[in-house]
């Protein structure tokens, strides 16, 4: 195979994973036009039209999707090849993907991002946050960063963090009128906002836990959200108890305009993880990148994965 005859596969591949051929440039660094040109030069010489393009969207066609299902496994074992190569170089480089919840993203993975480009300019950071969790190798992401147990267990995990807290909070005016709740079983007698799984759909049940106790609790309330700084707003003006981070509450909690209940029921528990398969040779970038974090959590063991809320997973 020519080196141009890979460049034009591993364009084709690029656009068919992004759906999109400007987001397939940005990937690769050329320009959307001539992406398109490079598209136009391979269906001319396989003689068949291998996506399908609307103004809106871009899909493989049939012929395209069998190719790419072919491609997919060569082309991972020609990356692996150059990526090995390269790992002999002094200096990693490269495109490095991670997938993460947005909370993590935010609050641990945010502060990282810029000490670890000025230590290695020649590495570009494409970070996705979603909720879902997904398979990072079928995806295509050389990391992931999660809580506790949902980490699999063939996984490596390095710790990111200390320890950390979901709290129940409301504001002053709230238990000024409807008082504290001082067991999660009086939860039912509240007004609570809830979370809806990204997932399913579904309301998440607050987990609780103190001693050998559980407990889960179903609450009802007059909002529901699935974003937590509506919640935590929610809770500031009054609507209601929420359940979150502590350090999604920390600055309304500084200024009093939120209060801490059951606190004995919300112990601390491990904190996010940064995790990726075990192979035998890393790319450089990620080697890199697992040195750095490391470095910036020494002190903090490699802790079993203790039991966490169920929404912090």
């Amino acid at each position: 195979m020519r080196g141009g005859e890979y460049a034009d596969l591993r364009a084709f591949a690029a656009i068919a994973e992004h759906g999109s051929f400007a987001k397939a440039a940005a990937h690769l660094g050329v320009s959307p036009s001539a992406l398109s040109q490079t598209i136009r030069g391979l269906e001319t010489r396989l003689g068949v039209r291998l996506l399908n393009r609307t103004t809106r969207s871009v899909a493989p066609s049939e012929a395209g999707s069998r190719m790419l299902e072919r491609l997919r496994p060569a082309m991972a074992e020609l990356e692996g090849a150059v990526a090995d190569a390269k790992a002999t170089r002094g200096t990693p480089n490269g495109l490095l993907r991670i997938n993460c919840p947005r909370t993590a993203a935010i609050h641990v993975l945010g502060p990282l991002v810029g000490p670890f480009l000025k230590a290695y300019p020649e590495v570009v950071l494409d970070i996705v946050t979603e909720e879902r969790l997904v398979d990072i190798v079928a995806q295509r992401f050389d990391a992931g960063i999660r809580l506790g147990e949902k980490v699999e267990q063939d996984m490596v995990a390095v710790r990111l963090g200390g320890d950390i807290e979901m709290l129940v909070v409301g504001s002053p005016g709230y238990f000024a009128e409807h008082g504290k709740p001082r067991n999660p079983r009086d939860l039912k007698n509240h007004r609570c906002i809830n979370t809806r799984w990204p997932t399913d759909g579904s309301l998440y049940r607050w987990e609780f836990e103190r001693g050998t106790e559980e407990l889960e609790a179903a609450v009802t309330g007059a909002l529901i959200v699935n974003e937590p700084e509506i919640a935590v707003q929610a809770a500031v003006d009054g609507i209601g108890l929420a359940y979150l981070f502590r350090y999604q509450v920390a600055p309304a909690l500084a200024a009093g305009k939120l209060v801490q209940v059951l606190k004995d029921w919300t112990p601390p528990f491990p904190g996010f993880y940064l995790y990726y398969p075990s192979r035998r040779q890393m790319p450089p970038a990620l080697c890199a990148f697992v040195d750095f974090v490391t470095g910036h959590t020494r002190g903090l063991a490699r802790h079993g994965r203790a039991k966490t809320p169920k929404l912090a997973r």
